[in-house]
């Protein structure tokens, strides 16, 4: 089975993903993947971010042969996976997370403005596997690994689509 686990940046993905490994899950973070096979294309100067186009990631992907384990990053929703985790966080707790990284203002707030739309969950959607979410306002990064594990382990109904809702963000962070 391959899982995605995504979200926006700042929600918890690479950090949970630790504790995975350490509870035997094999994890592949999707923008090592695109380094490796030479797909990152131009970098966009406002994003500070490489383009990547996701046939070729899913090309890479399949390359691999990667057939068992947890796809890690915010693109791994594009790529063909059996269930989809989608890492949430307030805006206001994820832009305090950007900031700290030292992100560029712009930066957070698009980044903030595109959690409060759910545009990584609406785009997870699109695809015919089950998707969950789990929100990390404030869960440390193990207890996050745990809940990605409640969800692997069939725990489905707490972690539904549309628990999570923070649409009246929108007009703060736009």
């Amino acid at each position: 089975m391959i899982v995605a686990l995504t979200g926006t940046p700042g929600t918890g993905k690479s950090s949970a993903a630790q504790y995975l490994t350490r509870a035997g899950w094999d994890i592949l973070e999707v923008n090592e993947l695109a380094s490796r096979h030479g797909i990152l294309r131009s970098k966009d100067p406002l994003r500070d971010s490489f383009e990547v186009d996701p046939d070729e990631l899913q090309g890479a992907l399949a390359s691999e042969d990667y057939r068992h384990g947890i796809l890690v990053g915010h693109l791994s929703h594009l790529l063909e996976a059996d269930l989809v985790v989608v890492l949430r966080c307030h805006p206001d707790e994820l832009a305090r997370r950007l900031r700290e990284r030292g992100w560029p203002e712009a930066k957070v707030r698009e980044n903030a403005l595109a959690e409060a739309l759910d545009i990584i969950l609406a785009e997870a959607m699109e695809n015919d596997v089950p998707v969950y979410e789990v929100n990390t306002t404030e869960l440390s990064p193990e207890l996050t690994a745990k809940a990605v594990a409640e969800i692997l382990a069939g725990e489905k109904e707490k972690y539904a689509v549309g628990n999570i809702d923070w649409s009246e963000e929108a007009l703060r962070w736009s």
